[in-house]
């Protein structure tokens, strides 16, 4: 079910309004409905990498959000937060700098939280 879920993803990122569907997880399945162009399965198939990076992307803002969340009750203004507070949820924040891979973003360490 996922890989039928990153096709028609795939599908969307070259066009948005694309209206398609899949039988399980068989590119060669396509159903372009509503008047869709087809586009060709080479063209949709590079986009794979770009929608699993996304995805994990995705995967990996959530789990930040969520410790950065928290961790808000810190940054109150009735609160004086650390110093080891303040640089623990900026490191939160810079943690998807720079990845440009799936790999990278599978391997992110999360900081310890003080």
């Amino acid at each position: 079910m996922k890989k039928n879920i990153n096709i028609i993803e795939a599908i969307r990122k070259i066009n948005p309004t694309a209206e398609v569907s899949v039988s399980g997880d068989d590119i060669n399945t396509i159903t372009w409905e509503n008047g869709t162009t087809p586009i060709p399965i080479a063209d949709i198939e590079a986009q794979f990498p770009i929608v699993e990076l996304d995805n994990a992307m995705a995967d990996l803002r959530t789990k930040r959000n969520r410790l950065l969340q928290d961790t808000d009750f810190h940054a109150l203004s009735d609160n004086t937060m650390s110093e080891d507070m303040t640089t623990y949820r900026q490191e939160l924040r810079d943690i998807t700098n720079g990845i440009t891979t799936v790999e990278q973003a599978n391997a992110v360490v999360f900081p310890t939280k003080p």
